[in-house]
This record gives C-alpha cells, structure tokens and sequence, in this order.
C-alpha cells in the first residue's frame, strides 16, 4: 500500500510538472499573441514572431504529457474533469489551432497577412482564456456523484472562472512582455519595458484578487491558508511573492535585460506553489484525492519508466534549442 501512495503522490509531482513547464514555456509566445495589436508595424510584428520561432512548437509536448499522463495515471480523475470542461478545454484546442497555422501561413502571403494577424491574436487570447477558466473551474470544485461527473454543461462559468481567465490572460501578457525584453533591442524593448509596469501591476492585482476570493470557495481552502499550524507552511508563499515583485520592479527601473523574464517565471511558480498548497492532496478539489483517481500500481509503475527515458530527452533537445538561439533577434533575421 505504501509503494502505491509513492507511485500516486510522483505521478502528481509528474503531471503538476509537465503542466508548469507548459504553462511557462507556452505562455510566453502566447502572451506574444496577446500583445500583437499593440506592434501594428509589420517590421516589429516579424520581429516578435521571429523572437519565438524555433522554439515554439515545441512547447505543446508538455501540455501533451500532462493530458495523456493525467488520463494514463489517474483515468478517474480524468474521466470526471474532462466532461466538466468541455467547452474550455474545446475552445483552447481551437485557440491553438488558429495560433499554430497563423504562425505558419503569415509569412506564405502578404494580401492576407492582416488576417492571420488577427487570428494569431484572437487564438492566443482564446487559449490563455480558456486554459485560465478551466484552472477556475476546477479550483471552485466539481460536482461528482460516485465516480462520475454529474454537474451541468455551464458549471464552468462562473465569476470565479472569469476572474481565473483574465489573470492568466495578465499574466501570459507579463511573460511575453518580459521576453521581449530579453529577445530585442531599440524601439520594440522600450515598448515591451513600457508595457511591462502595466502589466505587472495588473497580474499583481489579479494574484491578490485570486487568493482573496479563493478561501471564501471552500472551507477546506481557508484552513489551508490561515489555520494554525498550516499557516506557518503558507506564510512565505505571500512573502516571496511581494518580495519577487520589488525585484522585477527594480529590474525594470534600471533596465536590467536578463531579469524581468527570469523574475516573471518566478512569481509563476510561486502562484502555482500557492495553487499546489491549496489543493493537495485532492486532483479533483474536496472531491477525489491521488490516492482515488491513481491507475493500479503495476500500470504506474510500467508508465514510469517510459517517463523516465522521455522526460530527459525532452529536456536535453528543448534546453539545446533554446541555448543555440540564445542573445538577442534583429530585424531582418530569422524565420520566413
């Protein structure tokens, strides 16, 4: 039983993984997306899209293992959230879709450039929403009946799941502010310092909104945070937090190029470490633990060492790319 709850609680740390790098990784070139209205000349646009170009297709294999090893590892918890989420999870593939094959076929035409602008625009900003209300919706709690899902098709929708949605939406924005930063150099990094204040204020507010509104969704939630002695464990999380975002403003007064991004990535993993604190150890809130939803041991165990080989390598080729297109992009350069 013990080896059990083992494997259970690694193929969590698995897949809370693989979601997180997704999230970092993905959510910059979409917060790119997000910010492409405001780069209207076609120059800068090429510059932005260049900035992102070998590595973004890429960045889909961690939402790929995180799916597949949700439904591989824990199939009950799997076959209740993916009713609940239907329509996000729907409208985030098809977001993805239209921001994968506008990246593609922007630069196969120039009549109609303007066009796949816009849906390079309108798909990132659909995803990051609809990736956002689905974390919502499953942080407000699921209604479940044995083992089966038995809310209604709009349960997802709620004033809470918006909130999620637009903070994320902030947030993936900060990224791919920052990223600019890193990536560029003369008007396109001024414009992306400029935008960055605003947007860090922004995901600062939508942060301290989230944790307000989070403890008055479940009791269980409160005590998590404010219960003696939880509270000794969840303090630094707020702490670290404001602490992270004096440094990313100070990195943004005194320009410094390589720290905004770095810091940015930072408060989300802080974020998600608040978001760990406050759910485990259930992967369907108040409704069914790891320990529930986990898949025999034998068939854990079998997956863990396909993990095992691929996760490494899928770390090696991504930090190899990433470090052969190191330094800044120029106009002119790159992918056409």
């Amino acid at each position: 039983m013990s080896g059990a709850v083992d494997l259970a609680t690694l193929w969590a740390f698995i897949i809370a993984l693989a979601v997180f790098i997704y999230v970092v990784m993905d959510g910059f070139d979409l917060g790119l997306g997000i910010l492409f209205p405001l780069f209207p000349a076609k120059a800068e646009r090429d510059l932005v899209m260049n900035t992102v170009a070998p590595v973004w297709d890429g960045n889909e294999t961690w939402l790929v293992l995180g799916g597949g090893g949700l439904m591989a590892a824990f199939p009950l918890a799997y076959a209740v959230l993916l009713p609940a989420l239907y329509t996000p999870v729907i409208a985030m593939l098809i977001g993805l879709i239209f921001r994968g094959v506008a990246f593609e076929f922007r630069w196969r035409t120039t009549a109609a450039r303007n066009r796949w602008d816009i849906a390079f625009f309108g798909g990132s900003l659909l995803a990051a929403l609809a990736q956002g209300i689905a974390l919502g919706a499953i942080l407000q709690g699921i209604h479940v009946e044995g083992r089966h899902y038995a809310g209604g098709w709009w349960d997802w929708l709620t004033p809470f799941s918006l909130l999620t949605g637009v903070s994320l939406v902030a947030g993936y924005a900060l990224l791919g502010a920052t990223w600019l930063v890193l990536k560029t150099d003369g008007e396109v990094r001024d414009r992306a310092y400029q935008l960055c204040w605003y947007l860090l204020f922004a995901m600062l507010l939508a942060i301290g909104a989230v944790s307000i509104a989070t403890p008055f969704l479940h009791i269980q939630y409160a005590h998590r945070w404010f219960a003696w002695p939880s509270i000794v464990l969840t303090a630094p999380v707020p702490i670290a937090v404001a602490t992270v975002a004096v440094l990313l403003l100070r990195s943004l007064a005194h320009r410094f190029d390589n720290q905004p991004f770095v810091l940015s990535l930072t408060l989300f993993a802080l974020s998600y470490a608040g978001l760990g604190v406050s759910m485990y150890p259930y992967i369907v809130p108040q409704s069914i633990t790891i320990w529930q939803a986990a898949a025999p041991e034998n068939s854990q165990l079998f997956m863990l060492v396909g993990v095992g080989l691929l996760i490494p390598l899928i770390l090696a080729y991504t930090g190899w790319a990433y470090w052969v297109f190191r330094g800044k992009v120029t106009p002119g350069s790159g992918y056409h």
